[in-house]
């Protein structure tokens, strides 16, 4: 059976107001298997080159096995979560030699030759996947604020202003083990867009105008329109921005 669609996509970096950039993002085509891709965002957080450090070591870890993966024999969940599970001992490492905190989030998904889609996150970075302008499902963050919008405390719109919005409950290089969450999407379809981003994005939109603009744009367009109104609606406090967007256009 040949597939009804081809895949655009586009990665996006932006250090935002701050002085450096922490953020790392990539989109990575594998070596032997045509259409079997990984994209994946990663906060640095912790001093000037903590932070940096720590995204730089989930690109790494994540390329490294990704380059080892076989979709044929090896078992995509199994392979995600080694990425979290290596990148956090790395990361923890990191930070005994150089006395620094390295932290990250992690944010990924995994596209299959078969059109099978596998996730998982760790943090507050996060992925989206939409069909067309419709949002069909998101990461739910491993935040503080989250916590209180589960329990009924406060709305998702309060969540997004809440000032302890930058709270996590977990993430990597932290004392405890990360979090990890993972979601499968059995098939994916002509007009589905996947987004992972950092929250120096998704903090500045409703689900709703991300759809719009994910929908209406080409990834290149849309990365380059989300990042400029991020940077716009932060108003000189924005956090680096890092996105990458993958979409299945319909070849009919």
């Amino acid at each position: 059976m040949t597939k009804s669609y081809r895949i655009t996509a586009s990665t996006g970096i932006h250090k935002g107001d701050r002085d450096y950039q922490q953020d790392q993002v990539n989109l990575l085509s594998h070596h032997r298997i045509p259409g079997c891709i990984l994209g994946i965002v990663a906060d640095g957080m912790g001093g000037r080159s903590g932070g940096r450090k720590a995204s730089d070591q989930v690109m790494l870890t994540a390329k490294q096995l990704f380059d080892r993966y076989a979709p044929d024999t090896d078992d995509a969940p199994s392979m995600l979560k080694q990425i979290v599970e290596e990148a956090h001992i790395v990361i923890k490492l990191t930070a005994i030699s150089s006395e620094q905190e390295p932290h990250s989030t992690l944010a990924a998904f995994l596209i299959n030759p078969n059109g099978e889609c596998y996730w998982v996150h760790t943090g507050d970075s996060r992925i989206y996947h939409y069909q067309g302008s419709k949002l069909v499902y998101r990461t739910v963050d491993h935040s503080y604020v989250q916590t209180l919008v589960d329990k009924g405390e406060i709305s998702e719109d309060e969540a997004n202003s809440h000032p302890q919005s930058n709270i996590l409950m977990g993430c990597l290089g932290a004392e405890e083990a990360p979090p990890i969450a993972q979601h499968y999407i059995p098939k994916l379809q002509a007009n589905d867009v996947l987004m992972a981003c950092s929250d120096g994005v998704w903090h500045y939109f409703s689900a709703s105008e991300m759809g719009s603009a994910l929908s209406m744009l080409s990834p290149r367009e849309a990365t380059e329109f989300l990042i400029q109104k991020a940077c716009k609606r932060a108003r000189g406090v924005g956090d680096n921005l890092s996105l990458v967007i993958v979409k299945l256009e319909s070849l009919e």
